[in-house]
Formats: C-alpha cells, structure tokens, sequence
C-alpha cells in the first residue's frame, strides 16, 4: 500500500536480481509477518524440454522482446530490519524517504508482501509464456527491499517498456474499497508523460473489465495521480503503482487473500501489459 501519509518502502538490490537485469541489456501500518504465501514456482520443475512451461517460453522467446519489470510491494523480511527499511534513500522532486516499509495486511493477518508476491509470480509467468521478457524487482518473499530508489533503477537499466508496482492498500476509513492506479504526475521526464499516463489507463481499464472496483476513497474514476512516490518520481521508463483493493475492507480482504482472487488480479494486470504493450 502506498498512500500519504505513509512512505514507500524497500532495501538492497540482492546479486540475483541485478544479475537477471544485466542479463537483460508504493504503504500503511507494520504488518506482523504471516505464513509465506503459496506463490507458483519462479520456474517450471517440468523443465525447458517441456512445451508451454515458463521456462520453455523463456528459451523459445525472441531476443528483442519487450522487457517488463514487474515491483512486488515490500518484502517478507523487512519486519525483521527496521533499521535497514528505514533509512533515508533518494525519492524524486528532491524528497527522501525511508528505503522500505513492512506494508499492510488484512484483518486476519495475510500481509500486503505475500500478496504483491504471488500476482506479480503469476503474472510474470503469465508474460513469459506470451513471449516477453519479465523480471521481478525482488527474487523471492523472504528477503529485504530492496529500497525504493533501487527498484526504480532496475526498470531504468532493464530499459523497460513498462514497469508495474504492484500492492494492496490499508485505509482504515470506513467503507474504504476499490482499487486504484498511480502514476506521476506532474511528470518530470517524457516517460512519466503520456506514455505512464497510458499504461496506467491500461491497467485501470482491465481491472474494471475483470470486475473490480475503482476506489471510492481515493483518486477518480480508479487513476490518481501522485508526486510522492518514490518509485514513480525516479523512473525513466513508463511506470505506473497498482493498488489492487483495501485489505482492510472485511469483503475486499478476502478475495485479496483467496488464491481465486489472486489469479484474477494477475489475470488483469497481464491483459492490461499485453494491451499497452499492443501484443
């Protein structure tokens, strides 16, 4: 979840992560850590010989793909590294914010980082099996960060043709639901221009085609555009912040938490790339 007050959160790029970005050239309240989420697999234990497996895709898919980055929001280990997760790292328009936060969780405990974890998996595999070349700002749900202004930088060196952040909101405002999109504005470079501004009208289109809700708290008509949010205000590639509902909201928080719900959203968020990728 990224919403003001609260700032963004993240830390370390870890060696795994910036070695697949080479090999390819935005929230509330502490979160008590949960069991680790039932994400599928990074990669397909059937193998590259096995026809329609991620990593079959992956061999077969052409070397001028399109490159997207996808952000999972926070991390599983950040609870445990305060003091990492909150120093200051650059956020844009001469701002800082703390590297990281813990994100937030729904009332029975499933926490925003095991959320933004699996649909950004799902949809990574969902990409690659389309032919284009998706990484994920973080190599698993159990590390920490990596910071805010790193994880803008690994879509900038990836030269990225679209960068999604992916999370769940924490409003505890009454009545509170729905999803929203970000992206920045006003725009300090050409990508956080149109081209952001499209891409975020491509995911708000998609999520409203799959059945969801644009918020009725925040933003207008599902888009709101931000200048706080670090991960937006550093990228040069076009990047927009999905908050895919309230974990909060009892009704919302349930289909946040449901594998079913999952693969909805990651459903939606991979139409909506494909859409504003034009494939």
């Amino acid at each position: 979840m990224l919403r003001p007050p609260h700032p963004r959160r993240t830390a370390r790029v870890t060696g795994a992560v910036l070695a697949a970005v080479a090999t390819l050239a935005a929230c509330g309240s502490a979160a008590t850590p949960a069991p680790m989420p039932t994400a599928p697999p990074a990669t397909s234990s059937s193998g590259p010989g096995v026809p329609g497996s991620p990593a079959a895709a992956a061999a077969s898919r052409p070397a001028n793909a399109p490159v997207v980055v996808l952000d999972p929001g926070h991390d599983g280990g950040n609870a445990a590294h305060p003091a990492e997760i909150n120093r200051p790292v650059p956020a844009g328009r001469g701002e800082t914010k703390p590297c990281n936060t813990t994100g937030t969780s729904t009332a029975a405990g499933y926490p925003e980082h095991a959320f933004t974890w699996d649909v950004a998996v799902r949809v990574r595999d969902a990409l690659i099996a389309r032919g284009v070349r998706a990484v994920t700002t973080r190599p698993d749900d159990a590390g920490v960060g990596p910071c805010v202004n790193d994880r803008a930088a690994i879509g900038n060196r990836a030269g990225a043709a679209a960068v999604v952040s992916i999370h769940a909101d924490g409003s505890d405002a009454a009545g509170a639901r729905g999803f929203h999109v970000a992206y920045a504005a006003p725009p300090l470079n050409d990508a956080q221009g149109a081209p952001s501004a499209a891409l975020a009208r491509a995911l708000r289109d998609a999520l409203r085609g799959a059945g969801f809700t644009p918020a009725n708290y925040i933003g207008a008509d599902g888009l709101a555009p931000r200048a706080d949010l670090a991960g937006l205000n550093l990228s040069t590639r076009p990047a927009a912040l999905v908050e895919c509902g309230n974990m909060r909201d009892a009704r919302e928080g349930a289909v946040l938490s449901s594998p079913v719900g999952r693969q909805r959203y990651a459903d939606a968020i991979t139409m909506a790339v494909l859409a504003y990728l034009g494939r």
